[in-house]
């Protein structure tokens, strides 16, 4: 039990960690204005993606939160790291930044897999 919640812990923060810096970076970093541009983005996404990174991370985060809601952050940031993957080998970036989604995308299913495992639900019959 206590394996498995490290290995649930370290998965989670270094997904909202993530999550968090790069919610940071959209808000504060005046190049990824440019960033979302080269993507053919708007503006307003960025802003929205914003909002939604750091919302989904406080999700993951927070222990009070409804298991529903939880389930909804996960998804979103799965969307979320399979998106920026295709936009970014759309517009010719190089593949190699796909590691990184990569690795962060399996950190997000340990993630899952780990807080499923310590929380294992009780269907209703």
């Amino acid at each position: 039990m206590k394996k498995d919640k490290i290995i649930y812990w370290t998965a989670t923060l270094i997904l909202t960690g993530v999550m968090l810096w790069s919610a940071f970076n959209f808000a504060f970093n005046p190049e990824m204005r440019g960033a979302f541009a080269h993507l053919g983005l708007p503006n307003w996404f960025r802003i929205e993606l914003t909002v939604a990174k750091l919302l989904g991370s406080l999700a993951l985060l927070l222990p009070f939160t409804p298991p529903k809601l939880r389930e909804f952050a996960y998804f979103g940031f799965g969307i979320t790291l399979i998106s920026a993957a295709i936009a970014h080998l759309s517009s010719g970036d190089s593949v190699l930044l796909e590691i990184g989604h990569t690795s962060f995308f399996v950190s997000l299913v340990v993630s899952y897999v780990y807080y499923h495992k310590l929380h294992p639900r009780v269907e209703a019959a």
